[in-house]
């Protein structure tokens, strides 16, 4: 029986409902508790309104999606402007932490209401905006426009890159349908099975192979490959076939998440085991120019590798895509896909995947701490994999990466980052090393001293005025590990902080003067975290898992437009 049903059949089942009650009206501390929680209370007033205000009420059929935003005074929808109008847009690629939020308060309140609000959004997607074998309309190049009920953009790709979906949600819901989708999602994104070529790009409506039954023959890290292995999107697809084993039992899949994942691992620097980013270098069909900047098509993978491109006749064969440890990236690289890795780790806790998960993770920070971190000014260095230190140099010559005569510039640890830290240390309970880079971290960031060891006495900053969302999840992970009461009274203090700086009229955006509310936005699913947490429990809210959605347009010649433009602005 599928969850839409179970409802039903609930609210028409009296023995049911009378022992619910009953169980309800017993748990009088609970409930008194949970009248008392200002962040419980700011949360279900914000689900309350997404579904008041953010539910399909356009076009001439009305759904049970959501749209992406709306603005924060007239309540209208995002939307997407093109060339015959607007769509209204609504990618549940992007609203993966609206749902955990939605399903959170049905297991923190006991109103299904939440709980079916969410469910109905996922089989209306299941329903109405799948292909062929049942890949959704969602991710990096898709959204559903709610005026017309069309999914957009058409023609373009599948692409998930950290959205980390709720698949055990979905599979509550409609576990038939979520095991077609999990199939088509490596089906579409394979290339060629035999060395594991994945493209972040997968084809709709792709003829269903034989999946897990392709021989494997073991390349070389980074082979010549028609697509592009990103650790964003790979991590997404090791995600996938994960939940299809966890979920599904299905051992074909975990053999081939567990054997993914391994290519990132074989493709680190056998020197220093920094890296990567992808395990394979795009195949080349055109010559870049040898000298003279890189712009336009020639920054297209068609060209061949993109960093030997740029870098290679000053830094040599290192100057890889794969090894390159600056920017933005590494914010995936170790926070959001450790993050996610650690999570499925502890999923598969005491099994020899588990361990191999852990272990992997585990050994790529420790080496990301060795080599780049720099612990009295709190960030890490600009790198390539093989240890050359990028501080203080500049671009050579304009391409991808940045314009010539750009620094490299160092990177501070950000919230996924410093969480993907606290997990690790956490699940390895207290590693020396990754501890010391922790505890350095959180005192640069102002939050006091956390411990000379894991589990040692803290003297923490319970004046902090931060309010990130993601930081409170990292201190909530030290406390799960430790259970020393400061740090849940410095989740509070966050939690206030967030209430104080980010919580307005009822909805979260970073502040009052931002024209957009995002619903997706982290903090009212952290909020759930640190409630669950005050109540003396862990497990039954939806953890956070750093997963993000945005849509991306086509190119142009002001770059290419995304929907995240419209969050960054501001009323004047």
């Amino acid at each position: 029986m599928s969850f839409l049903k179970e409802l039903r059949f609930l609210r028409f089942s009296i023995p049911v409902l009378l022992i619910t009650l009953g169980v309800i009206s017993n748990d009088v501390s609970a409930q008194s508790q949970q009248e008392q929680s200002k962040y419980l209370e700011a949360v279900q007033t914000f689900a309350d309104n997404v579904r008041s205000e953010g539910r399909d009420t356009y076009g001439e059929i009305h759904s049970p999606l959501f749209a992406d935003g709306i603005h924060a005074i007239t309540k209208e929808p995002v939307t997407w402007k093109h060339e015959k109008g607007e769509w209204i847009i609504s990618n549940f690629g992007s609203q993966q932490n609206l749902i955990r939020t939605l399903v959170g308060l049905t297991e923190l309140t006991g109103d299904q209401s939440y709980k079916r609000s969410a469910a109905e959004a996922v089989q209306y997607m299941f329903d109405h905006q799948s292909d062929e074998v049942g890949l959704l309309y969602w991710g990096g190049h898709q959204f559903v426009d709610l005026a017309t009920m069309e999914n957009q953009f058409k023609g373009r790709p599948h692409e998930l890159k950290n959205n980390f979906p709720f698949y055990e949600f979905m599979w509550e819901v409609d576990s038939v349908s979520t095991r077609k989708m999990l199939r088509a999602m490596w089906n579409a994104h394979i290339l060629n099975w035999d060395k594991l070529d994945l493209n972040r790009h997968g084809e709709y409506d792709s003829e269903m192979g034989k999946l897990w039954s392709h021989d494997f023959h073991q390349p070389k890290p980074f082979f010549e490959s028609e697509g592009l292995t990103f650790i964003n999107a790979g991590t997404d697809m090791v995600q996938s076939a994960l939940a299809l084993y966890h979920l599904g039992s299905k051992e074909g899949a975990k053999t081939w998440g567990i054997r993914l994942y391994e290519q990132y691992v074989k493709a680190r620097h056998p020197e220093t085991n920094l890296g990567v980013y992808q395990y394979s270098r795009p195949k080349k069909d055109k010559d870049p120019p040898v000298d003279g900047p890189l712009v336009g098509e020639l920054t297209f993978s068609s060209y061949g590798d993109r960093a030997q491109n740029q870098f290679g006749k000053k830094y040599g064969d290192v100057a890889l895509e794969g090894n390159v440890l600056w920017g933005g990236r590494m914010e995936t690289l170790y926070g959001k896909s450790p993050v996610m890795i650690l999570h499925l780790a502890e999923q598969l806790e005491g099994s020899r995947a588990g361990e191999q998960l852990l272990e992997w993770v585990l050994s790529g920070l420790k080496a990301y701490s060795k080599y780049a971190y720099v612990p009295e000014e709190n960030h890490y260095k600009p790198m390539w994999a093989d240890g050359t230190d990028l501080s203080g140099h500049v671009m050579p010559r304009t391409g991808y990466y940045g314009e010539k005569g750009t620094k490299f510039k160092p990177l501070k640890p950000n919230g996924d980052m410093m969480l993907a830290l606290a997990k690790s240390v956490r699940l390895s309970e207290g590693n020396t090393v990754l501890w010391n880079t922790f505890r350095h971290q959180f005192k640069g960031i102002d939050f006091g001293d956390p411990g000379k060891e894991w589990e040692s006495k803290p003297e923490l900053n319970l004046e902090t005025t931060n309010a990130d969302p993601k930081m409170l999840v990292m201190v909530l992970e030290i406390y799960k590990g430790t259970k020393i009461p400061q740090f849940l009274k410095l989740a509070e203090r966050i939690g206030d902080n967030i209430l104080q700086e980010k919580y307005h009229k009822g909805y979260f955006r970073p502040s009052e003067k931002h024209r957009y509310i995002k619903f997706d936005s982290p903090e009212p699913l952290a909020l759930l975290m640190l409630e669950e947490a005050r109540q003396g429990s862990f497990g039954k809210v939806p953890p956070y898992v750093t997963g993000y959605g945005s849509t991306d347009g086509e190119p142009s010649l002001d770059g290419r437009p995304t929907d995240e433009t419209y969050y960054e602005e501001t009323f004047d």
